[in-house]
């Protein structure tokens, strides 16, 4: 990273927004994440994406094996500026890609032989997959998956909304792991990175900024 342009950038900021930065970004954590496979309806998966920022998760995955969608900005109301969206065309490449970064696969789904949501060892990093609206996660998860993990029920109903269940657990598990002393902060380097990113974001126009930085350095 150019650490000379960052410092320029900021310099566009204020002091409000740069400080709203640190604070935030001293909450984030990549301990858990979050994916997503083949929501098809829209704002269930923005409003997962919208759950991550208010509990400090920074990465959603969204796996669009079958159905290819966007995220809607309305329901996300900017989440999609803070958290980091990972995009997927198979479950395969997303499950791969995530134990390359140390995570269990956690699938969760109202089966029996789950674990209960408050038996959970939040100590452990883990990625927890969310299934479709009617179906749930596909059968490759669920033989993939390193745990089950299910929220207690005590009614008729079986099932949650994906956006709920994601909100519940995620409540859950981020405040056990700070009561816990897991070390789930981030590094330093990941903060940087990140806060280029919202910086970059946050300044309108920034390509040309950029441009016009670079000409005025070089000449």
């Amino acid at each position: 990273m150019d650490i000379q342009l960052f410092n320029y950038l900021q310099s566009l900021l204020t002091d409000r927004r740069r400080a709203l930065f640190k604070e935030v970004l001293a909450q984030r954590t990549r301990h858990f994440t979050v994916v997503t496979e083949d929501v098809y309806q829209l704002h269930n998966t923005s409003a997962v994406m919208r759950s991550c920022d208010v509990f400090g998760i920074q990465d959603l995955h969204v796996v669009e094996e079958k159905y290819g969608k966007r995220i809607d900005r309305e329901i996300a109301m900017g989440a999609q500026k803070w958290v980091n969206l990972f995009r997927y065309d198979t479950i395969k490449g997303c499950i791969a890609s995530l134990r390359k970064q140390g995570y269990q696969i956690i699938a969760t789904t109202p089966h029996d032989e789950s674990t209960l949501l408050h038996e959970f060892d939040v100590t452990k990093k883990s990625a927890f997959f969310f299934g479709k609206e009617n179906d749930g996660l596909s059968d490759l998860v669920l033989q993939e998956a390193d745990g089950v993990l299910k929220i207690p029920m005590y009614g008729f109903t079986e099932s949650l909304n994906i956006s709920v269940s994601a909100a519940i657990i995620l409540q859950e598990v981020v405040t056990r792991m700070r009561i816990e002393n897991v070390p789930w902060a981030l590094s330093d380097a990941e903060k940087l990175e990140i806060e280029m990113a919202w910086t970059q974001k946050t300044i309108k126009s920034t390509p040309e900024i950029i441009e016009r930085y670079y000409k005025d350095k070089n000449s």
